[in-house]
C-alpha cells in the first residue's frame, strides 16, 4: 500500500522550498585585500613575462634572490607629488625553490614640475645579498640605502646591468614612465599576519625560515617556479 505525505507533511516541504529558492545560492566570501593583492600580483607577473620586450627580465629573473611585485603604485601631484601602494615579495633559497609572499607598503614624496596621476604596476627583480638584507631590515629606500635601474627592455637588451635592484614598471596613466629611486618600501607585518594567520610574522619568518606555507598564494608561487 502506497502512503502519501499528510496534508501538514506536504505543507511544510512546500514552504522549506519556498525559502530555499527566495534565498538562492550561498553568497561568495569576501575577498580580503590581502588575498586581492596577490592574485593582482599573480596577472601582473603573469603580464610582465609574456610581454615581448621583457627579454632581459625573463632571462634574469631565475637568478634574482627576489622579486618585488606592485600591481599598483599611484602617483598624483602638481609641483608637489607623492606615490604609494602595497605590494608582495618573493625570495629564492639556496635550493632554487620560492618562498612566500611577504607583504610591503611602497610610498615616496617628490618635489617637481608634474601633473596628473599615474597608476603603474612594477616587478623589480633584487640581484644581491644586500637588497635582501635591506628587504629583510623592515624598511629602505631604493636609490639611497641599494641602487636601482630600470629594467632594459627589447631584444637588444644589455646583459651586463648593475645595480642592486632592477625595477620594471607598466604606466597607465599621464605619466610616461615612473622613476622608483627615493621609493621607500617598509614591512607591512599586520597585512602578513591576517593573510597567514599567524602572529607575530616577519619577512624571515617567510621568506627565510619559510615557516607558513603559500597557501592560497600557490598560483602566484608556480609562475615563479616555472621560470
Amino acid at each position: 500500500m502506497t502512503h502519501y505525505p499528510t496534508r501538514r507533511m506536504a505543507l511544510t516541504l512546500a514552504v522549506a522550498a519556498g525559502v530555499t529558492m527566495a534565498m538562492g545560492a550561498p553568497a561568495a566570501a569576501k575577498v580580503s585585500d590581502q588575498q586581492k593583492l596577490v592574485d593582482d600580483s599573480t596577472a601582473t607577473l603573469k603580464d610582465f613575462l609574456s610581454d615581448k620586450q621583457m627579454t632581459w627580465l625573463n632571462a634574469n629573473i631565475g637568478k634574482a634572490k627576489a622579486v618585488i611585485i606592485a600591481p599598483s603604485v599611484v602617483k598624483a601631484g602638481f609641483i608637489f607629488g607623492g606615490s604609494g601602494g602595497q605590494g608582495v615579495v618573493l625570495a629564492r633559497g639556496k635550493d632554487g625553490k620560492w618562498a612566500g609572499p611577504a607583504f610591503y607598503k611602497l610610498g615616496t614624496a617628490s618635489v617637481g614640475f608634474q601633473a596628473g596621476v599615474s597608476d603603474s604596476a612594477m616587478v623589480a627583480l633584487v640581484m644581491n645579498q644586500k637588497a635582501l638584507d635591506s628587504l629583510m631590515a623592515g624598511s629602505f629606500k631604493l636609490g639611497a640605502d641599494v641602487s636601482v635601474a630600470a629594467g632594459p627592455v627589447g631584444g637588444g637588451a644589455k646583459s651586463n646591468l648593475k645595480a642592486d635592484v632592477i625595477a620594471y614598471s607598466k604606466s597607465k596613466g599621464l605619466y610616461g614612465g615612473v622613476n622608483f629611486s627615493g621609493t621607500g618600501i617598509a614591512t607591512n607585518n599586520n597585512w602578513s599576519e591576517q593573510f597567514y594567520s599567524v602572529k607575530p610574522l616577519t619577512p624571515i619568518d617567510i621568506l627565510v625560515k619559510r615557516s607558513v606555507k603559500p597557501g592560497t598564494a600557490a598560483p602566484l608561487v608556480a609562475v615563479l617556479e616555472g621560470k
